[in-house]
């Protein structure tokens, strides 16, 4: 019986951050909410990559680059079953698992046209008042939204 060999889809990289288990129809999402087109580091990704857990998955690995607490935020934002592995000398040397924080304050526009935030030059504000079912409220209109239906800024 042969043995099955376990090998890489996408290249290991020396230093950087790998952000696995993005849903695939997620994973361009992702790049732009994070702007990774726009960035001087190498940038690999794999799309409809094999996954047990979701069936099809994306992944990216930045090289050179570790995300701030709020680009992980826009991260769980978009993609809420990400995980996160921060490596170093080509291993991991820290593993996150992606949850949505209590406030989004920059991070999503709020829908409601007539809300301050998109009339004057100010970071906007959610609430999270239900994760089960991603409902978030707007701090200064009130206006209620379910977290897929805002636009990631």
């Amino acid at each position: 019986m042969e043995k099955a060999s376990k090998k890489l889809e996408v290249a290991a990289i020396k230093n950087g951050t790998v952000i696995d288990h993005i849903p695939s129809e997620k994973l361009f999402k992702v790049i732009s909410i994070l702007g990774l087109e726009h960035i001087n580091n190498q940038v690999t990704f794999g799309y409809n990559l094999e996954s047990k857990r979701l069936g099809k998955k994306a992944i990216i690995k930045v090289a050179d680059k570790y995300f701030t607490q709020a680009e992980v935020n826009k991260i769980a934002v978009a993609a809420p079953s990400a995980k996160i592995n921060i490596i170093k000398d080509y291993e991991v040397s820290e593993k996150m698992v992606l949850q949505l924080p209590e406030e989004l304050i920059g991070i999503v526009k709020c829908r409601n046209p007539k809300c301050i935030t998109n009339n004057e030059p100010m970071a906007s504000k959610f609430r999270i008042i239900e994760k089960s079912k991603s409902l978030l409220q707007c701090y200064y209109c009130e206006r209620f939204a379910k977290l897929e239906e805002l636009e990631v800024l």
